[in-house]
């Protein structure tokens, strides 16, 4: 397939992580087409970006009318939120699994053969965590989905600009140069990650997809070490 003709679909464009993917398909040549899957606009403005302002709610039935029919070759999933903004459980796990399955079905329906998925470290469906259980179970959902090249992104902290402020995470990234330089061994795959980094890695990872499942998580992240 020529490079013009592919289309990549991104939802969370709008975010740390997915702001800095976005960037890196449209300044790329293999997609002819990026679709943003955004609540907002992303106020970016390219030849080859389209924008599809969606209903979270109702996901599945806003990437149906924004797709019309459209073949995607990649998708790449970057949605998340935290329990204190979203300001309960169940809307957390509203929008860390039931959009991100959400997401995941619809990509599949549109023909996708490589699902990209931004989770965590520590991701366990069994945790008593509800972070990370509702972070393995996403995963288990993309997962059960059946894509041809699945690729599972798990970065510890994030470094780089939010646009809301979290206190505990800027803490941490304040803290990290330190932090990062005591995790070793097993744990080397908890040190924080540059977001820019992590999107490059996203991007480079799902252009040379292999068949199956494929996890990404610690020196994995991080390949030029980048700045935030």
């Amino acid at each position: 397939m020529a490079a013009s003709s592919r289309i990549a679909l991104v939802a969370g464009a709008t975010g740390l992580v997915g702001g800095h993917l976005l960037q890196a398909l449209l300044q790329r040549s293999e997609f002819g087409k990026v679709i943003a899957v955004t609540r907002r606009t992303t106020a970016v403005t390219h030849p080859h970006l389209t924008e599809i302002l969606a209903d979270f709610e109702q996901l599945e039935a806003s990437l149906t009318e924004g797709l019309a029919g459209r073949q995607v070759d990649c998708a790449y999933c970057c949605l998340g939120t935290t329990r204190a903004k979203a300001g309960s459980p169940a809307a957390f796990r509203r929008v860390d699994l039931d959009h991100v399955a959400a997401f995941a079905g619809s990509a599949k329906r549109a023909g996708t053969a490589v699902f990209a998925l931004n989770s965590s470290v520590g991701a366990d469906p069994e945790s008593g965590n509800l972070y990370l259980r509702t972070k393995g179970e996403a995963e288990a959902a993309c997962r059960a989905v059946g894509f041809e090249s699945l690729l599972i992104f798990r970065p510890g902290l994030l470094r780089g600009q939010r646009e809301e402020f979290r206190l505990a995470e800027r803490l941490g990234v304040l803290a990290a140069p330190l932090t990062d330089r005591l995790m070793l061994g097993p744990l080397a795959r908890y040190r924080s990650t540059s977001a820019r980094d992590l999107a490059a890695v996203m991007y480079a990872a799902s252009i040379n997809a292999q068949p199956g499942e494929t996890v990404f998580e610690g020196r994995d992240l991080a390949p030029g070490g980048g700045s935030d």
